[in-house]
């Protein structure tokens, strides 16, 4: 096989593409359709549309899950090579110009058709599942209100008897009253702290009871091993990605560029300023040894020669420094990139580590909270954090091969931890406060 068929084959393939990704998407939306019609009777693939156990169900529904995947996968495959390749080779069937449009005519009619059934099945399991309670449109009256309510303005009084949002229902963002059941109803003739130990011990004698501990272990094992591995890739990754970009990739390149352009010595004034006071202090150091007859006498030629020994080592090891910054930085960036496509080919696992780690939060004494809270504000905005911050950003700017501007260090510390704090005690109060107000109290005790 030459070189022309071979671009050939290729370049069919690539035009074949948008109406491969249709039909692999038709036939996942037919699979759909399948299961609906053979065990859940035309409905849904859900609970309440066939009587199954909830092993089955499961069962069931990740297939679904799967189908629709391929389907939104193959879509975008479609939709994309489409606009990359609006023509396809069809035509190449067809001689004369009649034929030629009856052919795309007829092509059209049948990609409309697939695309109409595979909206109508993704529609389906798109829409929301409608709510127990009945949905009651607001009236003009209520609409009225709730305006001249958020504008502070008297409601008129033909207003005033009706029943306010708090007592009918519910206003949702579609305009709607959801009825909910009022507080005085939830009041029940036992209390309820006796009612959930009733059902505690019905749920403990529950012949069914291990088999739920039991499959409730085992995702929470799962749960953790996934999370775990997630957690090494993410410190993994980056640094594997920057080593073997910095050793492989970015390092030859720098070398081979600043070796031709024959660069300075120093990539900045700070390195300058340190190589010109170790040379200094060498020098020094080699005159007060000869002094004190710690080392021969040496005369002016030998001390400088030494010196230019010494001058010519650091100019390469300060050359050194200045390649290693500019190779930190194309690594770095690298890495961000690898950690950045990471985290996007990763959103079923972030979503399990976030599940992870409201266990691991939730699951701590209110002191242990208070506890971790404090360590962390005293760290990152306390009174000795300042120190803290001005070496991490020191240590960045070597990294990089920055100078390090003080002024810019300075302006940073007085009102970077300023902003953590607030957002810090914003925390605490807005989320934290609702979440766990015992911690709250907590971490305020000690604080104190």
């Amino acid at each position: 096989m030459n070189l022309k068929s071979i671009f050939r084959s290729a370049n069919q393939w690539f035009l074949g593409t948008p109406e491969r990704a249709l039909d692999q998407a038709y036939k996942a939306a037919l699979m759909i359709k399948a299961i609906e019609d053979e065990h859940f009777g035309g409905k849904k693939i859900a609970a309440s549309s066939g009587d199954y156990t909830d092993s089955v169900i499961s069962y069931f529904e990740a297939d679904l899950k799967k189908y629709l995947n391929t389907i939104k996968f193959r879509l975008a495959e479609f939709k994309s090579c489409r606009s990359v390749w609006p023509n396809s080779d069809s035509k190449k069937l067809y001689i004369n110009r009649d034929d030629l449009n009856q052919g795309e005519n007829e092509q059209q009619s049948i990609i409309i058709e697939k695309l109409n059934f595979i909206d109508k099945i993704v529609k389906r399991y798109s829409e929301p599942e409608p709510s127990a309670k009945s949905l009651i449109p607001l009236s003009q009256v209520q609409e009225r209100r709730i305006i001249q309510s958020d504008i502070n303005q008297p409601v008129a009084d033909d207003a005033r008897n009706e029943p306010t949002s708090l007592q009918r229902g519910v206003i949702t963002k579609n305009g709607v009253v959801q009825d909910v059941e009022p507080v005085t109803d939830k009041t029940g003739v036992l209390p309820r702290s006796i009612l959930r130990t009733f059902n505690r011990l019905q749920q403990e004698l529950d012949p069914k009871a291990e088999e739920e501990v039991v499959r409730n272990f085992r995702n929470s094992k799962l749960k953790t091993i996934i999370s775990l591995k997630f957690i090494l890739t993410l410190i993994i990754v980056p640094i594997l990605t920057h080593q073997i970009s910095k050793t492989f990739i970015v390092g030859p390149v720098v070398d081979h560029f600043r070796s031709e352009n024959e660069a300075g010595v120093f990539l900045n004034f700070e390195l300058e300023e340190e190589a010109f006071s170790e040379l200094k202090r060498f020098e020094e150091e080699l005159r007060f040894k000869s002094l004190i007859g710690l080392a021969p006498h040496i005369n002016a030629e030998e001390m400088e020669e030494q010196v230019k020994e010494k001058a010519t080592e650091l100019a390469e090891e300060f050359r050194s420094h200045g390649s290693n910054a500019i190779k930190n930085i194309f690594s770095d960036l690298l890495s961000i990139a690898a950690f950045c496509l990471v985290m996007l080919s990763s959103k079923q696992e972030i979503v399990i580590l976030k599940s992870f780690f409201d266990d691991v939060v939730y699951g701590l004494s209110d002191s242990a909270k208070a506890f971790i809270i404090i360590l962390f504000t005293d760290i990152f905005v306390g009174f000795h954090s300042p120190h803290g911050w001005e070496v991490i950003l020191s240590g960045i700017s070597r990294h990089l091969g920055l100078p390090e501007n003080h002024d810019f260090i300075f302006l940073f510390i007085a009102t970077f931890p300023v902003i953590l704090d607030s957002v810090f005690k914003y925390w605490i109060f807005r989320y934290l406060n609702r979440v766990s107000p015992s911690a709250v109290a907590t971490y305020r005790n000690m604080n104190e």
